[in-house]
């Protein structure tokens, strides 16, 4: 009898598990098969990215100073770029980047005698005379005049104050954190400063505009008055004719930044900003020309 019980137990246990098998096969609960592995995919490189040059940086007079590459941003120098200064008329490719941002680039702008209230280094407009916003701007990023500044500055925002508004919520836009501006010239004024870090960032800004960048790069050109006069301008920048691959940007000077310089240079594939701040006359162009030729004069990068 046990014998006989112990068969029909097999018997039964061999039914539930053969209709077990056949309701998995069927679409049941099927035994989960081992997830698929993705391999992660190989680093993306981008072209025209600057890698940190693989010898130390130079030395430079300059008591700030950075290097950025300027299709990451990535930084490849620094010295002491975070504190604030001076920094004179580098500040007006912020100038710049306001009145581009207020558009109407050919709209024409009415001299007002108010806008020459300022020294040195005019263009000597007088009061009456009409100049579109374009060939102001071309002439402020030029030659750095700074009545052109104040000019541009009025036509924008309605007054100097208004102006230095703009100037400062574009610099936070962009996400230049250590910066204050009083006015559109970096003429010296209590409570205005910048960095070169915010430098940097300011001139990549202006180094994507095609407008701002042909400006800065423009060695010399003749600038027309109202009245038929001609007046020949040369750009403030000398490494533009010392230095084939530098392309930009801007100088500054004041007794209280001293020689300053953003300058911008392109070459073997590779594109760079330097700033140096707080330099003197000897040095200002060494420097720049020491810290572009350290990150860009090397074998074309990879793409």
């Amino acid at each position: 009898m046990i014998a006989a019980m112990s068969r029909l137990i097999c018997v039964h246990l061999s039914a539930f598990l053969f209709t077990g098998l056949l309701i998995t096969s069927c679409g049941g609960n099927p035994t989960p098969r081992p997830s698929k592995v993705i391999q992660p995919t190989a680093a993306v490189k981008t072209k025209g990215v600057t890698p940190a040059p693989p010898n130390a940086p130079p030395s430079t007079a300059a008591e700030s100073a950075i290097v950025i590459d300027v299709v990451s941003g990535r930084v490849l120098y620094a010295k002491n770029a975070d504190i604030p200064r001076a920094v004179a008329s580098t500040q007006k490719i912020v100038t710049a980047l306001c009145v581009i941002d207020a558009g109407n680039i050919d709209k024409p702008v009415t001299i007002q005698a108010i806008d020459g209230a300022c020294e040195p280094t005019n263009l000597d407009l007088k009061p009456g005379e009409v100049y579109p916003r374009r060939e102001l701007t071309k002439v402020l990023m030029v030659k750095s005049a700074n009545d052109v500044a104040r000019a541009l500055a009025r036509d924008v925002a309605g007054s100097q104050e208004s102006f230095a508004l703009l100037m400062n919520q574009k610099a936070a836009s962009l996400g230049m954190r250590n910066s204050n501006f009083i006015n559109p010239n970096g003429l010296p004024s209590s409570g205005q400063y910048s960095t070169a870090r915010d430098m940097a960032i300011a001139a990549r800004a202006a180094y994507r505009s095609p407008l701002i960048r042909s400006f800065t790069a423009t060695k010399a050109f003749n600038f027309r008055f109202n009245d038929g006069r001609i007046r020949h301008i040369e750009n403030t920048n000398r490494l533009l004719k010392s230095i084939p691959y530098c392309d930009g940007l801007k100088t500054g000077t004041t007794n209280a930044a001293g020689r300053c310089l953003v300058c911008s240079g392109s070459l073997n594939g590779r594109s760079v900003i330097v700033v140096v701040l707080k330099s003197n006359t000897p040095n200002v162009w060494k420097d720049a020309t020491k810290l572009l030729a350290w990150a860009l004069e090397r074998p074309p990068a990879e793409s």
